[in-house]
């Protein structure tokens, strides 16, 4: 088993090129697969991790509902934003600058086959890293993602997350507010959710800006003590 992951952070990319960057990866690793079942290679499969920030856009996950997107094209246009229909779980929810968005593309058979168990552990991975900040967060029953304050009047998601799955390999994955613009945030209904707000790091600990950078830092080192691998940086092209 490959448990080694090889890591590359985008820096500000568009949506519509990091998807297709992601699937070309995703595709790398399912060819792989295939031809070792059908040839009895024993390839090494690859995993990978994407860090990235998107410009202003919104996603539609397969399951979502369109109606939870509050806004017309021309209104999209004007707060300079684009939408798009995916192929993850999960239904809208919206990307930009401020946020830390993270995209593990694993081969769950070099670590465990077991979906239920991967998404606890993304979720076990943001949980911790904002532990270190002092924060406590939560689950919330039945709602994937991280949320502080479940089960009070006042709940509010930090973390949302979605992700696709083909013979155990994974894409899409978590976006972590941490010095998002929450007004764009008013032209959806989070991931369908009616009545729960949505919070950053940087409200909670009020303050202005929080190092993204060193929050990238305390995800993948509990990534990795979670996961039991090792990361290798990529640089990207």
């Amino acid at each position: 088993m490959n448990k080694t992951i090889l890591l590359e952070d985008l820096g500000r990319k568009d949506y519509k090129e990091t998807w297709d960057y992601q699937e070309t990866l995703f595709k790398a690793i399912l060819d792989t697969k295939i031809k070792n079942r059908r040839e009895d290679l024993g390839l090494e499969t690859q995993n990978h991790f994407l860090f990235v920030e998107h410009p202003h856009v919104y996603t539609l996950g397969k399951s979502g509902d369109l109606s939870n997107l509050l806004l017309s094209e021309a209104e999209l246009a004007a707060k300079e934003a684009t939408f798009y229909k995916i192929n993850r779980g999960g239904d809208i929810t919206y990307h930009g600058p401020g946020q830390v968005v993270g995209y593990p593309i694993l081969d769950l058979d070099n670590f465990f086959t077991d979906i239920h168990k991967y998404l606890r552990f993304l979720e076990e991975v943001i949980i911790l890293t904002l532990a270190d900040y002092g924060l406590e967060t939560e689950r919330s029953p039945g709602e994937t993602g991280v949320w502080l304050g479940v089960g009070t009047p006042f709940a509010r998601k930090i973390c949302a997350m979605g992700v696709r799955a083909s013979r155990w390999v994974t894409m899409h994955g978590f976006a972590l507010n941490v010095n998002a613009d929450l007004g764009y945030f008013d032209n959806i209904i989070p991931c369908g959710i009616k009545g729960k707000a949505v919070t950053t790091l940087n409200n909670e600990l009020g303050v202005e800006h929080v190092d993204e950078d060193a929050v990238k830092a305390k995800i993948l080192k509990h990534f990795s003590t979670l996961f039991e691998a090792e990361f290798n940086s990529k640089k990207a092209d």
